[in-house]
């Protein structure tokens, strides 16, 4: 991979001067922060080999380390005895074969994946025209709602206009095929800027297609846009505004995929792809109204695409319902080889939902923390009312849970991934500059020890057989989308989540709930979110000022 960014100066880096050694006065000092303690002996025999170290770390300081340098380790969510299922069974799309165009053709912006490919198919709309609708839209309102980094008008339409030819030719990819989307600016797409929303990378350029989008490619997907994150995947701030929530447009979209959630729910594309390390698909979906899914770990080859945190971040579609995640999951799934931690495995979707069968909990401990009158206790009214049977239980929070491993894994492996740019002093440039923002944080973490992330995770394979031994008892557990540590326990082990609207709160902005389902299990949380969106509207609820 070929990166154009940061004016590094290995000469700069490879020629700090002599320091002073490290002494038995430093080693006290240090000690202070990795909480131990030391006799002067002990200090006094420890000093040479930390001296040594020293040398060693400032040869390596002196060799690029890039973001995409591979790191020879992989994170498996499953434990122990746990096989993720690899016989895909044929899946039966029902592609809706009287789908017609709207008399008023800005109702196409919000029309379903399944409909929009049935006027592909049927040859009721070329892809050309679908893809220049779309275009259209992304430059009526992509900076109204600041959600818009790179628009890829000439690659779309060329893109489409393959579709097209395939069609005529009686060839169909499936439901993919020829529909119009976005991309989250982290993964890479040859001959265009992948900025990663951050002022030091702006004008990069990776000459690298990333697995998202040649899968997408693949099942002949139009790339329309590069929509804008974060910086660096944080939040909704990126480096040519804040990406505005599209119900209320003096309010940002939460992050990090921000400008995914907020295009797909304003109907500027049908879909977009984000990602998750810890609540950047579940954040913007749930202040949004998006439906989101975070797959389990692994699920999605994440080659070409910026690594934050090389054991938790995933890959994941962002739409309007559960059916279109559905769809878009069963064709990004996969690996290349490229990513250490993916793996082939399979999606059995039926998106039928079998109530008279499936286990269904509900987290008690965290449902009582909400008013009587919020939105999320609707859902189980719901579920009910369609045969469900749901149990009520105690999610294990603190007492699987005992301290912030999150707080340990992620702030070492962002701040490995991000090397050079704190040693470049290039961090300078990025907007926040607050102690809660990424340059600060990746400063601080150069002090957690190797010892303590190593043992954190260790901590963390305890939690994986914990929670794993909980929600294996029931095939989905309905949890509120922010309560307790569940966010950050569930992304720590791997677990995939489906969340989606389930109405409006006082301030007319939109409420959320999460499924969780057990790995591999994706196509049970779906089904059980399919059947709720089939029994209520709320996903077809708009933002009306985008309805024009």
């Amino acid at each position: 991979m070929k990166h154009f960014y940061l004016t590094l100066s290995l000469f700069a880096i490879g020629s700090l001067q002599a320091q002073e050694k490290i002494d038995t006065a430093a080693i006290t000092q240090a000690a202070r922060l990795i909480d131990l303690t030391f006799t002067a002996p002990e200090k006094d025999s420890m000093a040479d080999g930390l001296n040594d170290n020293l040398q060693h770390y400032r040869k390596m300081h002196q060799l690029s380390i890039p973001n995409d340098l591979a790191y020879p380790f992989a994170f498996n969510p499953a434990p122990h005895g746990m096989v993720a299922p690899v016989k895909q069974t044929a899946i039966n799309w029902n592609i809706p074969a009287n789908v017609t165009l709207p008399a008023d053709r800005n109702e196409l912006a919000f029309y379903s994946l399944l409909d929009l490919a049935s006027l592909i198919k049927y040859k009721k709309i070329s892809s050309v025209a679908l893809t220049t609708f779309f275009l259209d839209r992304l430059k009526k309102w992509g900076d109204t709602l600041e959600c818009v980094i790179t628009l890829t008008p000439e690659l779309a339409l060329a893109q489409a206009r393959e579709a097209d030819e395939l069609t005529k030719k009686g060839i169909y990819k499936g439901p993919l095929h020829g529909i119009p989307y976005g991309l989250k600016d982290l993964f890479a797409v040859k001959g265009y800027k992948t900025t990663w929303g951050s002022v030091p990378y702006k004008d990069q350029v990776i000459d690298e297609d990333a697995f998202v989008y040649t899968q997408l490619k693949k099942a002949g997907a139009v790339l329309c846009a590069k929509l804008t994150l974060g910086e660096l995947a944080y939040a909704d701030l990126w480096f040519g505004g804040r990406t505005r929530n599209p119900w209320n447009l003096q309010l940002g979209s939460s992050g990090s995929s921000a400008g995914s959630a907020s295009a797909t729910v304003a109907g500027l594309l049908p879909f977009a792809i984000g990602t998750e390390t810890w609540g950047s698909i579940v954040s913007p979906s749930h202040t949004c109204g998006a439906t989101g899914l975070r797959p389990t770990f692994g699920s999605v080859s994440r080659s070409g695409a910026m690594v934050l945190s090389w054991s938790l971040d995933k890959a994941g579609p962002i739409c309007r319902s559960a059916a279109d995640a559905a769809v878009v999951f069963y064709y990004l799934k996969g690996t290349d080889g490229k990513d250490a931690s993916a793996i082939t495995r399979a999606f059995n979707y039926t998106g039928k939902a079998d109530f008279r069968k499936l286990r269904i909990a509900y987290a008690g401990n965290y449902f009582k923390n909400l008013p009587a009158a919020a939105p999320q206790w609707g859902v189980l009214e719901t579920l009910r009312k369609a045969g469900a049977t749901i149990k009520e239980v105690n999610f294990p929070d603190s007492a699987i849970y005992p301290f912030n491993i999150m707080d340990v894994v992620i702030s070492s492996e962002s701040a490995a991934a991000f090397d050079e740019l704190t040693r470049s002093n290039q961090d300078d440039l990025i907007r926040r500059q607050d102690k809660n923002f990424w340059p600060n944080s990746f400063r601080g973490s150069r002090f957690i020890p190797a010892v303590e992330y190593i043992n954190a995770n260790r901590h963390r394979s305890t939690l994986i057989e914990n929670l794993n031994a909980f929600t294996r008892q029931y095939d989905v557990i309905i949890v509120p989308t922010f309560s307790g540590n569940q966010l950050a326990m569930t992304n720590l082990t791997g677990h995939p989540v489906v969340v989606f609207p389930v109405g409006f709160n006082q301030n007319g902005l939109p409420a959320s709930i999460t499924l969780l389902g057990n790995l591999y299990e994706e196509a049970t949380i779906l089904a059980v979110a399919k059947a709720y969106q089939e029994a209520t509207n709320f996903h077809k609820v708009h933002p009306e000022k985008f309805k024009q």
